[in-house]
């Protein structure tokens, strides 16, 4: 299944399950409760790219794809309105591309990415609402592993395909805010959709010494089914 499908399948599973329970009682979401959910999470650079470091192109820069993949979470109650939540994805694979100056040239990388984040919670409403928004800020670690380059990078860098030129991309700390909402249509399911912005700087560096930073700041979106112990 294409990420596209898979998210929009989790679209459609939520949709249905909201209209099928949707005049059954809400389930409080109180002190104590312990929240799990399963869907479809996706991550969307907003890339501000800087200039590739001597010797290169003036201008070279990089743009970063987005990418879909299976989500998940779990969140705990601490109070009726005060809740610790811990986002969990498979491991993101973002695509890099010449920009810029080389623009065009197409693919010049990618990496494996796996952020690993906390946010603390405030839930809107009382805990037996059905429809409860909310609110969260918390922390970031992006991890950036298994960074490979292509030969479109490797040519442009004075690479060969016997001494090809190799990337890696530092991982980092970051703050992140949020903003979602959580409907509960029968005693133990619910919906959950959020959007989160993460405040991400980084570095990737070449084998020649040659680095580039860039400015993510990528927006993360979720929708899932959840379930409540």
């Amino acid at each position: 299944m294409s990420h596209d499908k898979l998210f929009q399948s989790a679209a459609l599973l939520a949709v249905v399950g909201t209209l099928a329970g949707a005049a059954l009682p809400a389930a409080a979401q109180s002190a104590g409760s312990v929240l799990v959910r399963v869907g479809a999470t996706q991550i969307k650079p907003n890339v501000d790219s800087g200039d590739l470091s001597p010797p290169s192109l003036p201008g070279t820069k990089a743009s970063v794809r987005s990418d879909t993949q299976l989500g998940a979470g779990l969140t705990y109650m601490v109070t009726d309105n005060i809740a610790v939540d811990i986002p969990i994805a498979t491991p993101f694979t973002h695509e890099l591309d010449g920009d810029g100056a080389i623009s065009g040239v197409g693919k010049i990388g990618e990496t494996k990415a796996l952020p690993i984040t906390v946010m603390g919670q405030y839930r809107f409403l009382d805990a037996k609402a059905p429809l409860r928004p909310y609110v969260g800020a918390g922390v970031t670690y992006a991890k950036f592993y298994k960074a490979q380059s292509t030969a479109a990078l490797s040519g442009l860098t004075g690479g060969t395909p016997s001494n090809p030129t190799t990337l890696s991309i530092k991982s980092k700390f970051a703050a992140t805010i949020e903003l979602g909402a959580s409907y509960t249509f029968n005693d133990r399911w619910f919906v959950d959709a959020t959007v989160l912005h993460t405040f991400l700087k980084t570095r990737a560096t070449l084998s020649t010494g040659q680095t580039l930073d860039m400015k993510l700041d990528p927006d993360t979106f979720a929708l899932a089914v959840g379930y409540k112990f």
